[in-house]
């Protein structure tokens, strides 16, 4: 499947075989506008590619969503741009299907971040999150504002509605998701589980978690080591789940600082 992407070319521009080629890929119910303000630190060094994933913003629609088939979608795209080998950094589902990749194709991942996840299943976090779209969709909310008044009823922290909503987009019939709920909901147990892949990736490999998370925990890193077993950790404190919108310039500078 080839994804939608946007290129954001380094600012310093060297002969391609020099310039290290970044992928940044979101996580769940988001696009690839997400992680624009990193791109743009990151573009005075180097080539960034900010994708959309299948089901999200302008990318393909599938029924079927496992981490390998994503991670398979990255390369994809990578070969279709004459990319043999490149970084990745992913946040959250981003961050899975990073390490998807990293683990199944180890000679083409240069260098590794992953944001607020660890390779291992979790439990339902997203219910009253799918219940709360679902029923947007289902009374054809007619702006923002209507679709706020709705999803409140369901979730409650204003922040993460602003964000849900950001992707409900006018459109020629009307507003609308530019992810696919039905298609998520449908592959939730595989979004949030974690396939079974042996090996391990040992090049280079940064861990970022947000101190009020519980994503990454002490049980997980044992995981984390298993499978990457040179990877290290930073925490950012006072921060959560959402740490590169939350702490943005400390997030963006742990990124910038480990490519450098």
């Amino acid at each position: 499947m080839l994804l939608n992407y946007q290129l954001k070319q380094a600012a310093k521009h060297e002969p391609a075989n020099k310039n290290e080629i970044i992928f940044i890929i979101h996580g769940l119910f988001g696009s690839l506008s997400n992680l624009s303000g990193l791109a743009k630190e990151l573009q005075a060094n180097f080539d960034v590619i900010l994708v959309d994933v299948r089901n999200h913003g302008q990318s393909p629609r599938s029924r079927s969503m496992t981490y390998p088939e994503m991670a398979e979608d990255i390369f994809e795209l990578a070969d279709s741009l004459g990319i043999e080998k490149i970084s990745v950094v992913g946040h959250s589902m981003g961050g899975k299907i990073a390490m998807t990749c990293a683990l199944l194709q180890p000679q083409r991942i240069k260098n590794l971040i992953v944001a607020d996840i660890a390779p291992v299943a979790y439990g339902d976090r997203h219910s009253d999150v799918f219940t709360g779209l679902q029923s947007v969709s289902l009374l054809q909310a007619k702006n923002r504002t209507e679709a706020e008044k709705i999803l409140a009823g369901y979730v409650e922290t204003p922040e993460v509605r602003q964000f849900l909503l950001k992707s409900y987009q006018r459109g020629d019939d009307g507003f609308d998701f530019v992810y696919n709920v039905d298609n998520l909901h449908h592959n939730y147990h595989l979004i949030s589980g974690w396939p079974a892949i042996e090996g391990e990736y040992t090049d280079s490999t940064l861990f970022i978690k947000g101190e009020r998370s519980d994503y990454i925990n002490e049980k997980s890193m044992e995981s984390v080591m298993t499978l990457f077993p040179n990877a290290r950790l930073k925490i950012i404190n006072d921060t959560g789940h959402w740490l590169h919108a939350e702490k943005a310039k400390t997030f963006n500078r742990l990124v910038v600082n480990f490519f450098a």
